[in-house]
């Protein structure tokens, strides 16, 4: 009985995790958590497929691309649209009176990874 409860417990997979490309820059996502992409052109509640896949580990075995997986995505849900923190670039030159002060924020999208899956 042990042993049943064993198997069922890995079929969850609690550390299963992806490594995908998205907005330019990789990320290290798992299932049921939101990160912040930079801005996607989607609206709210759509669901979006990445399948820009570099890295699946479905916490048996590891799969890796070269450079992508052939036929696996990453299912993500657009959250909503946000802007990051403000960040604050203050430019100056010494002795020549030269001072520029700027601020930026960055648009983000914040997304939940729904689904991993491998063909």
């Amino acid at each position: 009985m042990a042993n049943e409860t064993a198997e069922s417990a890995s079929d969850n997979v609690p550390n299963a995790y992806a490594i995908v490309e998205a907005s330019g820059k990789q990320f290290w996502v798992q299932a049921n958590r939101y990160y912040d992409f930079d801005r996607l052109k989607a609206k709210v509640d759509e669901t979006l497929t990445l399948e820009n896949v570099l890295l699946v580990n479905d916490g048996k075995a590891t799969t890796l691309g070269k450079p992508y997986i052939h036929g696996a995505t990453v299912s993500v849900k657009v959250l909503s649209h946000l802007r990051g923190p403000k960040l604050i670039v203050y430019k100056m030159r010494p002795k020549k009176k030269t001072r520029r002060k700027n601020g930026h924020r960055q648009e983000l999208t914040r997304v939940l990874v729904e689904n991993i899956s491998i063909k």
